[in-house]
């Protein structure tokens, strides 16, 4: 397949260079010093699933200098989908469709608003990961995992492709029979992994250990998965509960990248996680108080982040 990586971050990074390696044509649509070093040097990537040095890749800012791609993974920051819908716009062709791994489960709408519902898919993926330097990728935690689907839940041969595809470079990847429920599961898992541990500022090993920050992120993921209910989506009442189980497998140090961001004083995805979960539970009348507080008290960070405030440390 012809696939535009479209955001080569650490996710992005990460996915696209395991298709690269196993030789699907992979096309990295980056920036700034991130582009440069791809250009310069290649993508390095450091994982418990074995390194890989890929010392030739191909790099670009202009997505009009590549043309239309078979499909396009959108690994952009989850405020940032709506301005990368519009950029990508030459990718796409009448056969193109394009897969958000964003965390939140606003990304498809905000898809489908510029390109269209027919070249849409709902998708998301499970990896830790960060960027160590331009080109170097560092996967360090979670069995790398993508789920994508059609909005509609119905088979079709393109995802089968990209799954075949995925597969073949040795990433687990899945068609979920619901594609709107696991996008739910994997938004209950990181809103109240993300917001709890930048309230606290503490990695998954203390969060799950103190019963404090441990019932927090019960009430985080039972606040979720109300607004879900209430939404219609059919998410399971044991979700929270394998929810739990995955948070107590993560590595002890590990983070969110939305905490990283906050922690780091970068603009976060606070909008896309604890914002969404509060106002998608105001339009239905679902209270959400745990996450009101974490995202009002995200707030002032992130908007100095953003340069909207100033203030000392």
């Amino acid at each position: 397949m012809r696939i535009a990586i479209f955001g080569t971050g650490a996710v992005g990074g990460y996915f696209g260079g395991r298709l690269a390696q196993a030789g699907e044509e992979v096309v990295f649509v980056a920036r700034g010093t991130q582009l440069r070093a791809l250009r310069d040097r290649g993508l390095r990537v450091d994982s418990p699933k074995g390194d890989f040095d890929l010392r030739s890749v191909q790099a670009t800012d202009d997505p009009s200098m590549v043309g239309e791609v078979d499909a396009v993974l959108v690994g952009v920051k989850a405020w940032q989908v709506s301005a990368a819908a519009r950029a990508m716009r030459p990718l796409v062709g009448s056969g193109t469709f394009v897969v958000p791994l964003q965390n939140g489960v606003e990304a498809p709408s905000q898809l489908a608003a510029v390109l269209g519902t027919g070249h849409t898919l709902g998708g998301l993926c499970r990896i830790v990961s960060f960027v160590v330097e331009p080109g170097h990728i560092r996967h360090a935690g979670l069995e790398p995992y993508v789920a994508f689907g059609e909005l509609d839940n119905r088979p079709s041969e393109r995802a089968e492709r990209l799954r075949a595809a995925f597969a073949g470079a040795g990433v687990t990847a899945e068609i979920p029979p619901d594609i709107h429920v696991a996008m739910w599961e994997k938004f209950l898992f990181i809103a109240s992994f993300s917001g709890v541990g930048a309230v606290a500022r503490a990695p998954a090993g203390v969060l799950r250990s103190l019963p404090e920050t441990r019932r927090m992120l019960e009430q985080a993921m039972r606040e979720v998965h109300a607004v879900a209910q209430a939404r219609r989506i059919a998410l399971p009442e044991a979700a929270i509960s394998n929810t739990m189980a995955l948070i107590d497998n993560l590595p002890p140090e590990g983070t969110a990248s939305m905490q990283r961001d906050i922690m780091q004083g970068r603009p976060s995805e606070l909008e896309s996680q604890n914002g969404a979960v509060v106002l998608l539970g105001q339009e239905l009348g679902v209270a959400t108080p745990l996450h009101a507080f974490i995202y009002h008290s995200l707030m002032p960070l992130e908007m100095r982040a953003r340069g909207q405030i100033q203030f000392g440390q």
